[in-house]
């Protein structure tokens, strides 16, 4: 281990100097060389070192082992969202795996850094150390021997299934118990009265049943929550229960259950980020490993071949691939941004307008003139004398140093030049994978281009007009994006028809006439619904809490904001059990489920159509022991329904 980290410390120091001469802010990141079974150990712990007892993390474990020995996945890298961040390298891995996870993993800790979404949590983690505090409390419980070790870990687990169940869109602070702002129970009122010294006679006439029942009915008392609360853990920690068996009641969490339950609860809130950014992150690491290791051929010439299997490999994984959509998303921002600005230039020019831009410009002349000046686009370590100092895309104490033989300017070309130098040498549009990119803008972009261009100064000529182009606009909009976009907002606002065309993207449902899946749409908005429903809320079913004294009984009523995808309805009702353990009272859940009817599925197979199902609201409540069920009017979960968002992207009129 020694020798390969004194192995990978050329490479370490050179991949951060180059990331910061693309633009990138980086965390610090500190390195660590580990074994097979350590790295398995991190990934099952999330990236960290230290997390607190629980079973979860063997079966994770288990099934990493399990994936590299019989299923061929090999662990590449791992990194931690931490300042400084922690990446850890597998010491069996070749240089060029090693090279480009350390690519790799400048780009996430730039990402974390610079992502506003991860400052939700904090501005400056030490998640590290947060996390290992976290893993001594818990412990410590566990081996405290006045508490059942057995109960912890059921406690756990009855947290770990809402664990999604946040605020993710908020930023993080720490719940205290606090049962003060609840509704009166009139049970509680009753046991109250009965402790008052009052005579039976004037109980009986002044706190009468007529007296109760006002209470119950008051519409002066608001609803706690008063407006839908998301974060269901935060409100069971504020106002949650546990029930007692032996009292067969609901009694105050002890101490440390309430403490592992806010411990949780902020571990659910630090990973958030992570969740929320899986294709913009991965994509963005993506991008700038794939820039410094083949475009600046930071792999040497004897590693690119291994270098460009394994990384054909990620990229070419099935399903929905995080690596790979975020990928060409953030290479179709850079290239419509440069596109965007070429044409804003061309638009300028005498005699070229919205309306006859196919027809006038030449695109391929235009490609032309994009391409990088010989001055960047190769570098000639014996002709350094002639490579102006002045120029603003050289780097003149780097030209100085190359001069005097300091550094290798054969391996690290990149060394000679700044952000503008280096935008200008890989500029998007001239690259043979994209030179078909600026004649395929429509004429209806063109003239929403022209409409908003502001700058009316006109050029004589197209020449004149590309030579001041700006090569980093597009590396300049890719660094702005990532500040304040997650997955939702960025598939949202760059996934259009092009890009869906471009790569082939479509949609897919389930037939019941048929009862297999039947591609549907090529259309990217329907693209587009069905990738957000995806990582909505983590993909998870959205969960609020409605009321925390439902029928004043101190029931808690939960709601399900449907987005057209049905609850597997065993599952809530599981759930329901593992939230009743933290309420300590009934729990009832309001939702809304699609029915297909037999006959009318049998219809629209004779007519080569697919049924239209039924929705109907539904209500679970759980007590403790049973599960009631009751069927509800539409107009009580008429608020639930999808609008304007449906799962189901099949054409109107879509033939089986």
């Amino acid at each position: 281990m020694q020798r390969e980290a004194e192995r990978l410390e050329e490479a370490v120091r050179e991949a951060s100097n180059l990331a910061n001469r693309l633009g990138l802010d980086p965390y610090p990141v500190n390195y660590w060389i580990v074994d097979y079974d350590e790295m398995n150990e991190l990934i099952a712990y999330g990236g960290f070192q230290e997390r607190y007892p629980h079973w979860r993390w063997g079966m994770q474990y288990d099934r990493q082992q399990k994936q590299g020995q019989f299923l061929g996945g090999k662990a590449f890298e791992i990194v931690n969202n931490d300042n400084p961040a922690h990446a850890f390298l597998q010491v069996s891995n070749s240089l060029a795996d090693q090279k480009a996870v350390i690519t790799h993993v400048e780009a996430h800790a730039d990402f974390f850094n610079n992502n506003e979404w991860f400052g939700l949590f904090s501005d400056n983690p030490d998640a590290a150390l947060l996390l290992a505090r976290h893993a001594d409390t818990i412990r410590d419980y566990m081996h405290d021997p006045e508490i059942d070790r057995a109960e912890v870990e059921q406690w756990i687990d009855h947290i770990l299934c809402l664990e999604d169940n946040i605020d993710q869109h908020a930023v993080y602070n720490p719940v205290e118990s606090d049962k003060t702002d609840l509704d009166i129970d009139i049970d509680d009122l009753e046991d109250q009265l009965s402790g008052l010294d009052i005579s039976t006679e004037v109980r009986d006439h002044v706190f009468d049943q007529e007296w109760l029942d006002a209470q119950s009915e008051s519409e002066e008392r608001g609803t706690v929550p008063a407006e839908p609360e998301p974060d269901l853990l935060g409100f069971l920690r504020a106002h949650g229960m546990q029930y007692d068996d032996e009292a067969d009641k609901a009694v105050e969490m002890t101490e440390w259950q309430g403490e592992i339950l806010e411990i949780l609860r902020r571990e659910a809130y630090y990973f958030a980020a992570q969740k929320m950014t899986k294709i913009m992150n991965e994509g963005w690491a993506s991008y700038y490993e794939s820039l410094m290791m083949g475009e600046e051929g930071f792999a040497g010439a004897d590693e690119f071949l291994t270098y460009a299997d394994h990384m054909s490999k990620v990229l070419g994984s099935g399903g929905v691939n995080p690596y790979s959509l975020g990928l060409q998303l953030w290479q179709h921002v850079e290239n419509t941004a440069n596109r965007r600005h070429v044409v804003e230039q061309l638009l300028r020019v005498e005699g070229i307008t919205w309306r006859n831009f196919h027809e006038t410009v030449d695109f391929g002349h235009v490609l032309d003139l994009l391409e990088p000046d010989p001055l960047v686009d190769s570098v000639d370590p014996d002709g350094l004398d002639s490579v102006p100092e002045d120029d603003p895309r050289i780097d003149a104490e780097s030209l100085a140093a190359a001069r005097e033989g300091a550094f290798d300017l054969t391996k690290y070309p990149w060394k000679l030049f700044t952000y503008e130098g280096l935008a200008e040498r890989h500029y998007s549009l001239v690259k043979p994978q994209n030179r078909g990119y600026l004649g395929r803008i429509s004429t209806e972009q063109t003239e929403r281009i022209s409409r908003y261009l502001f700058d009316r100064s006109r050029y004589d000529s197209v020449e004149a007009a590309i030579d001041d182009i700006e090569y980093t606009i597009g590396w300049d909009r890719m660094l702005e994006v990532r500040e304040s976009h997650n997955d939702v907002t960025f598939l949202d606002e760059f996934l259009t028809q092009e890009f869906v065309d471009e790569h082939d993207y479509f949609t897919y449902e389930y037939m019941h006439t048929t009862e297999d899946y039947r591609a549907t749409s090529t259309d990217y908005e329907d693209v587009k619904k069905k990738l957000m429903l995806r990582f909505t809320n983590f993909g998870k079913p959205t969960i609020v809490v409605a009321d925390a004294n439902y029928q004043n009984r101190n029931e808690l009523l939960l709601e399900h904001q449907y987005n057209g995808v049905a609850l597997d309805i065993p599952q809530a009702k599981a759930t329901l059990e593992r939230v009743f353990e933290l309420w300590g009272r009934p729990v009832a859940l309001r939702t809304i489920v699609a029915e297909y009817d037999d006959h009318d599925i049998e219809v629209a197979r004779r007519r080569d159509r697919e049924p239209e199902p039924t929705e109907k609201g539904r209500e679970i409540r759980y007590d403790g022991e049973k599960f009631d069920e009751t069927e509800l009017d539409w107009e009580t979960v008429e608020h639930l329904a999808a609008t304007d968002v449906d799962y189901d992207t099949k054409p109107d009129e879509w033939l089986a």
